[in-house]
């Protein structure tokens, strides 16, 4: 332990007269993230079952722990899985954030997800042990309601912005994932219909909300994604759609559910960011 080290421990929880006044004691230090060892105010993973094995500590939110062991987030402390990738290698938590944390089975805060309350000790579900690809601390911002992502797309129907997948129209792509992606407020020029999933998570038919999509996640010509307004009857067999068309551009319609035959399978899709 170094000079200065000594010096704190050896003041906390103490008070100091000083000039006949009097010092306030000194805080606790702050965690050490990445030391493999799962302190206070961290997000731990843990390679085994009932917070058991090496430990992986975190003090921030983590996006992609990465595969490469060259660059990727590891496991540091003593015992099963020291050095192994954490991405699709752990089990078990214990957030002592003061804050809920979320564990997302994709990179980038995608796919289901387990939220973890504030100091509580958890195994991952089945869906999560071992298919971990990243973490947020506490709630993600950034937030869309369904009402705002319709009204953004009424903009390029209004517009009468045609399909392509060269040009762009308020900097984003003007074909349907790049109109999805507009409407959901992603990153300029918008994914592709085969990136799509990594931002959300598939639902139920009965789940499906204002802002959701019905999403055919093929690459190129072989995808599609269509906006989810509302159901358009009584029996939801067909709803009111915003779409950037291949053969009618920006469109406003009703579409069978979950879309028209002949063009690959559909369906209901959550954006993780979508507050509706």
């Amino acid at each position: 332990m170094t000079f200065r080290k000594k010096a704190m421990v050896a003041l906390a929880g103490s008070t100091i007269a000083l000039g006949g006044t009097v010092a306030l004691a000194v805080p606790a230090h702050a965690a050490t993230a990445r030391n493999g060892v799962c302190e206070s105010g961290e997000f731990c993973y843990y390679y085994n079952s009932g917070e058991a094995g090496s430990v992986s500590d975190f003090t921030t939110s983590v996006g992609d722990y990465g595969t490469d062991k060259a660059t990727c987030y590891v496991f540091k402390g003593s015992g099963n899985g020291k050095g192994l990738c954490i991405k699709n290698n752990a089990a078990s938590v214990w957030n002592r954030t003061s804050k809920p944390v979320y564990v997302y089975y994709n990179s980038n805060y995608g796919g289901a997800s387990q939220k973890i309350a504030a100091g509580a000790k958890a195994n991952l579900n089945s869906t999560l042990k071992n298919n971990d690809a990243s973490h947020h601390i506490g709630a993600l911002s950034g937030t869309v309601s369904g009402s705002t992502v319709i009204a953004r797309a009424k903009v390029w129907v209004d517009a009468g912005v045609p399909y392509s997948q060269t040009h762009l129209y308020q900097g984003y792509r003007e074909d349907c994932s790049g109109f999805v992606s507009m409407a959901w407020g992603l990153a300029k020029p918008g994914t592709t219909t085969a990136g799509m999933p990594k931002y959300g998570k598939y639902i139920s038919k009965s789940a499906l909300k204002k802002g959701d999509v019905l999403l055919n996640s093929n690459p190129g010509s072989q995808g599609h994604v269509v906006i989810f307004e509302k159901w358009a009857n009584s029996a939801h067999t067909s709803y009111w759609a915003y779409e950037e068309s291949g053969s009618k551009g920006a469109v406003h319609r009703v579409d069978p559910y979950p879309y028209f035959s002949g063009y690959g399978t559909f369906k209901p899709f959550h954006y993780n960011k979508l507050a509706s």
